[in-house]
């Protein structure tokens, strides 16, 4: 099980990616919002649509739920 956090910062294409709390690319507080502890990246991602509908998995610690 991994803890997962959203960042609340959209990026260029307007996703909000979802990072791993180990993530080399997690962004800084105030920048994330903790979604919560999950078996995979599915249910993180799941989480963070129901704030940000174009949340998406990081292509470095989420790729199974990366969009591209």
């Amino acid at each position: 099980m991994k803890t997962y956090y959203v960042n609340t910062s959209p990026q260029a294409n307007g996703d909000h990616e979802v990072h791993q709390d180990d993530c080399r690319f997690l962004p800084v507080f105030p920048n994330r919002k903790h979604l919560g502890v999950f078996p995979s990246c599915k249910g993180a991602v799941a989480e963070a649509k129901k704030t940000y509908p174009t949340a998406d998995g990081c292509a470095i610690c989420s790729r199974d739920c990366n969009k591209g």
